[in-house]
């Protein structure tokens, strides 16, 4: 009845890694309440990904308090990185401040935010159920590029923000109002520069720099950053053609030329 590959084998095991998860579950929450009854802090001193579950689990009820959608959390020599979408900046400053408040956030920036400051409309709050508005065309070219090499589609509208809005620090103000005027909203939205708690950070020079920032969004394996990267630069090009040589012309060489390297396929 037991035996390897059996209906009974099987649900025996889902029911293990059930109890497995419960009780580690309760473990965590009991070593929480043994750290407040002692009076004691989290050690700040852990890795980026013990310290990225630790912020997690510290803006859940946050995020519960106020019915946002779940904000996405990496965590690079101790600095958190943050994407998602909240409905005004007052939000967006409660979800910031927090994390900078939790043990052990206490990188160069301390916190470095890509939330975004508005819920589109093909966003929906969690209490409010699904609801579904496609993306602009633009958007969706954007997206589509970046989901053809190989990136998760939760994923993709983060990736294709940290690369917008790397661009978007690089170009300067007047030229940037102008590619901007070609874009719809919702890619506008995805291409303000992220807000930072700390000390400023260096601007994206390098395609390594890009690429960096690239694997901080949650989860993107290394070998499809530089091309997703690649592939933003490649769609934006095609939706902004008569922009595209006044881009060029103020990248640094490096990212000049990942921009003159990329077409669409």
């Amino acid at each position: 009845m037991f035996t390897r590959g059996t209906r009974a084998r099987k649900a025996l095991a889902r029911s293990g890694d059930r109890l497995a998860r419960v009780a580690r579950y309760r473990l965590g929450q009991w070593s929480g309440v043994s750290y407040r009854l002692r009076g004691r802090q989290p050690d700040p001193d852990v890795t980026d990904n013990v310290l990225a579950d630790r912020i997690r689990s510290s803006i859940g009820p946050l995020e519960a308090r106020l019915d946002l959608p779940r904000v996405h959390v990496m965590v690079e020599v101790h600095t958190a990185l943050l994407h998602g979408d909240v409905a005004s900046v007052e939000e967006a400053a409660e979800i910031e401040h927090a994390v900078h408040a939790v043990p052990g956030v206490v990188g160069v920036v301390g916190v470095e935010s890509y939330l975004h400051i508005g819920l589109l409309p093909s966003d929906t709050r969690p209490s409010e159920g699904a609801r579904h508005h496609p993306p602009s065309a633009a958007l969706h070219a954007l997206l589509s590029a970046v989901t053809a090499v190989g990136v998760h589609v939760a994923r993709a509208r983060s990736v294709v923000s940290v690369v917008l809005s790397a661009l978007a620090e690089r170009v300067p103000a007047g030229e940037l109002d102008h590619l901007m005027a070609h874009l719809p909203d919702d890619v506008r939205q995805l291409m303000r520069s992220p807000r930072r708690i700390g000390a400023p950070a260096a601007r994206t020079r390098t395609v390594p720099d890009l690429v960096a920032r690239v694997l901080a969004v949650d989860r993107v394996p290394p070998k499809q950053a530089e091309q997703a990267a690649g592939a933003v630069f490649a769609a934006l090009r095609a939706l902004v053609p008569e922009e595209a040589g006044d881009i060029c012309a103020v990248l640094p060489e490096d990212l000049r030329h990942l921009w003159l390297a990329t077409a669409v396929s």
